[in-house]
C-alpha cells in the first residue's frame, strides 16, 4: 500500500517541508501505509524545483523512512534531466525510483527502451516504470515492457493504463511487479496478480486499502469487494470530478490534516461547491469529516 504524496505548500507559495514530514508520519503511522511516492506528479512535481524536490524528498526519509520505503519519482520528458532527478535522489537516501513515460514528445517504443535503460544504468536503486498514457500520451507496450523487465534494475509497473489482459500476459513472462496506478481498478487490478497500489485516495482511505489488500490475499473475496464497494463514493469524488492533486488538497483540508493547503499556478484550488460534494462523498464512503472543518456552503 503506497501512496503518491501531494507536496504541501506554505500560503508564500514555498515548500512546508515540516507540512510534508507530518503527513508522511499521518499517512505511515495512522493509515497504514508500506510506502510513499514523494515528488511524483500528484505532487505537483513538474512546478517544484530541482533543489525544492531534494529538500523535500530528504524530509519524508526523515520524518519516515526508517518504517516505510520511500520511492521518488524522478520522471521528466528530457532524458539528461530525468537522470539527474535520479542520481539526486540516490543521494538523498530514496529507496527507489518512479519513472513516468516521457510525456508530451511522445516517443517511440525504442526511444523508450533507451530512455527507461538510462535511467536503470544512472544508479543502484530499482525503479519502477510509470505506464499512463491519458497523460503521457504514449503506452509502453506489453512487448516493450518484457524488453525491460530483462534490466536488473526494472523491478516494477505502477499501471494506469488498464489493459488487464495484456498486463496479464506481462506478468506472467516477466519478473515485474505491478501495482494499480488507477484507484479505479485496484481490485480488478489484485484480482490478475497485482501486488498492491500507488494510490491517490490512499491520502484518505489508505486503512481501507491496505485491508482490501490483506482481505484479497486471505482469500476473503467478498470482504474485498465490500471494501471496494463502500469506497466507490470516494474513489469518484477524488478521482473523476477534477484533478487529483486538487481533490486531495480538498479533501485534507476537510479533514484538517497536513497538506490542504495551496496548489501551484496552473492548478487552482477547490470551489467551496466542490468541497461541500467531496465532504458528501467523503462522509457516505464512510470517512470521518470533523464539523469544524464543513464549509460553510454545506451547512
Amino acid at each position: 500500500m503506497l501512496t503518491a504524496m501531494v507536496t504541501p505548500f506554505l500560503p508564500d507559495g514555498g515548500v512546508d517541508y515540516d507540512g510534508a514530514a507530518r503527513l508522511a508520519t499521518h499517512l505511515v503511522d495512522e493509515r497504514r501505509h508500506d510506502g510513499l511516492v514523494v515528488n511524483g506528479t500528484t505532487g505537483e512535481s513538474p512546478t517544484t524545483s530541482d533543489d525544492e524536490k531534494s529538500k523535500l524528498l530528504r524530509a519524508v526519509i526523515e520524518a519516515v523512512g526508517d518504517r516505510a520505503v520511500i520511492v521518488a519519482g524522478a520522471g521528466t520528458n528530457h532524458t539528461e534531466h530525468t537522470l539527474k532527478l535520479a542520481r539526486q535522489a540516490e543521494a538523498a537516501g530514496a529507496h527507489g525510483l518512479l519513472v513516468v513515460t516521457p510525456y508530451y514528445n511522445k516517443p517511440p517504443q525504442e526511444g523508450l527502451v533507451r530512455h527507461f535503460t538510462a535511467v536503470a544504468d544512472a544508479t543502484g536503486l530499482p525503479a519502477m516504470l510509470y505506464d499512463i498514457p491519458g497523460r503521457a500520451g504514449v503506452p509502453i507496450e506489453n512487448d516493450t515492457l518484457v524488453q525491460l523487465a530483462e534490466h536488473p534494475r526494472i523491478v516494477a509497473v505502477k499501471d494506469a493504463k488498464g489493459d488487464l489482459f495484456g498486463a496479464s500476459r506481462v506478468m506472467m513472462e516477466t519478473d515485474l511487479v505491478w501495482y494499480s496506478g488507477d484507484d479505479n481498478l485496484n481490485l480488478p487490478w489484485l484480482s490478475v496478480g497485482a501486488a498492491g497500489f500507488v494510490s491517490v485516495v490512499g491520502h484518505v482511505v489508505g486503512t481501507e486499502l491496505h485491508e482490501m489488500i490483506d482481505a484479497y490475499r486471505a482469500g476473503d473475496h467478498g470482504r474485498a469487494l465490500e471494501l471496494h464497494r463502500r469506497l466507490l463514493p470516494v474513489v469518484t469524488a477524488i478521482m473523476t470530478r477534477t484533478q487529483g492533486a486538487i481533490a486531495v488538497k480538498a479533501a485534507l483540508n476537510l479533514l484538517g490534516l497536513p497538506g490542504g493547503g495551496p496548489l501551484r499556478a496552473p492548478l487552482v484550488e477547490a470551489s467551496p461547491e466542490f468541497a461541500a460534494r467531496l465532504r458528501e462523498d467523503l462522509t457516505i464512503g464512510g470517512v470521518k469529516v470533523p464539523e469544524a472543518t464543513i464549509p460553510e456552503v454545506a451547512r
